[in-house]
């Protein structure tokens, strides 16, 4: 393929046309199952690398370099950033829930199995959590990133920087968001992709927080040129809010409808999120950025 006919191609509509192709697949095995976690969990594996395989299928097809995708590790303050930022919309998020009384601190059953998982026996709760969070806080976030990593090779590996050449830091995080959320549509409505809330209502609050987050996402991979800030960006939203803050938090009879991706209050407090980087988005390349 030389540069002519390559140019008559649109990496864009060639990676999502791959991306949802693959991704059928995993929706019926999931659909069928009933629950993400079918399959052992391999179901949902597999569907998180369809846009990872997708982005690396193009850019065979294309004749591009798999390291334009932008493997380079960057400066390290921004993976740490990465890091953090999940951590502390999170934490903003939480402590209005349970100030508020919409969920409360905390969930003793979840405790009383941290406890008996790491062999805690009659040790004091609080102890029990530090550990369990500068634990999961650390390690956990290396297996988050594994399946993460699957999703951004393809998101912020090759849609984000593609999309950014001619459409700029709004635009490019409005649809890359919109994407990404109608991606996971097809779980969320048909198997059990949700926190106990009506599928409408789940739906509504999982895009506002995925198109507000996508804005976080794409200044740290267009600001630091590396695909890893997304990946720890994901890999560390998924543990914090999945793994730590939404099972630690109790029910209270409607916390459902607050807390986790499909309740109101993470999505409210990620708009805040995007407007502090919508404001910062001049910090980026000049030459694509709008006007």
């Amino acid at each position: 393929m030389n540069q002519a006919s390559q140019n008559k191609y649109n990496p864009i509509g060639i990676f999502l046309s791959i991306t949802f192709a693959l991704s059928a697949i995993f929706y019926a095995l999931i659909i069928y199952s009933g629950k993400v976690g079918g399959g052992a969990g391999y179901y949902a594996m597999g569907l998180m690398w369809c846009p990872g395989i997708a982005a690396l299928i193009t850019m065979k097809m294309l004749k591009r370099k798999v390291a334009d995708l932008g493997w380079a590790w960057g400066k390290t303050r921004y993976q740490l950033k990465s890091y953090l930022i999940p951590f502390l919309y999170a934490l903003i998020a939480y402590l209005i829930v349970w100030s508020f009384g919409f969920g409360a601190f905390y969930n003793e059953a979840t405790v009383t199995w941290i406890k008996s998982s790491f062999g805690l026996g009659d040790h004091g709760d609080g102890i029990a959590m530090l550990l369990y969070v500068l634990l999961v806080g650390t390690f956990g976030v290396i297996s988050s990133m594994s399946s993460a990593l699957g999703e951004e090779i393809g998101w912020r590996g090759i849609l984000v920087p593609e999309l950014y050449k001619s459409q700029g830091f709004t635009k490019t995080s409005l649809i890359t968001g919109v994407i990404w959320g109608v991606w996971h549509l097809p779980v969320l409505l048909f198997a059990d992709y949700n926190s106990g809330t009506p599928a409408w209502y789940g739906m509504l609050c999982f895009m506002l927080l995925v198109v507000s987050i996508s804005f976080v996402y794409t200044w740290f991979r267009m600001k630091s040129g590396s695909l890893w800030t997304a990946v720890i960006l994901h890999g560390s939203h998924n543990l914090f809010v999945q793994s730590i803050f939404t099972p630690l938090t109790k029910d209270t009879g409607n916390t459902a409808y607050y807390i986790d991706e499909f309740g109101i209050v993470l999505p409210i407090v990620a708009v805040g999120f995007a407007l502090y980087f919508w404001n910062k988005r001049k910090a980026l390349d000049p030459v694509l950025q709008e006007a």
